[in-house]
């Protein structure tokens, strides 16, 4: 069964829920961020950087167990292993692969420095400017592209759309206010009302 090295923020999420959308079975071995354990020697030995989430399949490439982090090369990976949330029409493909790579080179990034910047004690004023400006304008991105297409990649549900929702259904946390975006608010409430990611947003602790 496939380990996920797990914290509930917007990047942990996008884990579960695509094993979830998978239909993979999958444990959680919850990090305390708050202790930092994300810092101890046995778990900077899956991912030197430090950060969640990280997997430990069991069962990769040989048979032998194989760790991956960074949250998109963990989804391509199940996406490839398991054969699904890929889109099968090359361009469709495509698209998934920009905005897959769209989020975790602009959208994570930006909105996290705003999150930061706006809860300093001491109020950097160019640093809220500059990060909530470029969250805004990534945000508006996604609106042009969710008011011409069902999904980011187009018409499948795909790993690009599991990358965003996770910033995207927080996206206060940036200062960016989504209802100047309704198509960005329509395919959030589109994506949470899945059964999938319902479980993975609410897990049922293992006994």
């Amino acid at each position: 069964m496939i380990a996920v090295y797990y914290a509930p923020t917007p990047n942990g999420v996008k884990i579960p829920i695509a094993l979830e959308e998978l239909g993979v079975p999958y444990r959680l071995v919850p990090v305390n961020l708050g202790r930092e354990e994300q810092k101890r020697p046995d778990f900077l030995a899956l991912n030197p950087n430090g950060r969640i989430p990280v997997i430990v399949d069991p069962d990769g490439p040989g048979g032998e167990p194989v760790s991956v982090f960074e949250s998109g090369a963990i989804l391509l990976y199940l996406a490839d292993k398991f054969g699904g949330l890929m889109p099968s029409d090359p361009r469709e493909r495509i698209r998934a692969l920009e905005y897959l790579f769209f989020q975790v080179g602009g959208v994570g990034p930006m909105f996290g420095q705003a999150g930061w910047f706006m809860r300093q004690p001491e109020r950097i004023t160019v640093g809220i400017d500059r990060y909530q400006a470029e969250s805004r304008r990534l945000t508006a991105v996604l609106e042009t592209r969710l008011q011409e297409a069902r999904w980011l990649a187009g018409e499948s549900f795909s790993v690009a759309d599991i990358a965003h929702f996770g910033w995207l259904r927080v996206a206060d946390y940036a200062g960016v206010q989504l209802d100047h975006y309704p198509a960005v608010q329509d395919w959030l409430q589109r994506i949470a009302s899945r059964p999938a990611v319902q479980r993975a947003l609410h897990p049922v602790p293992s006994n």
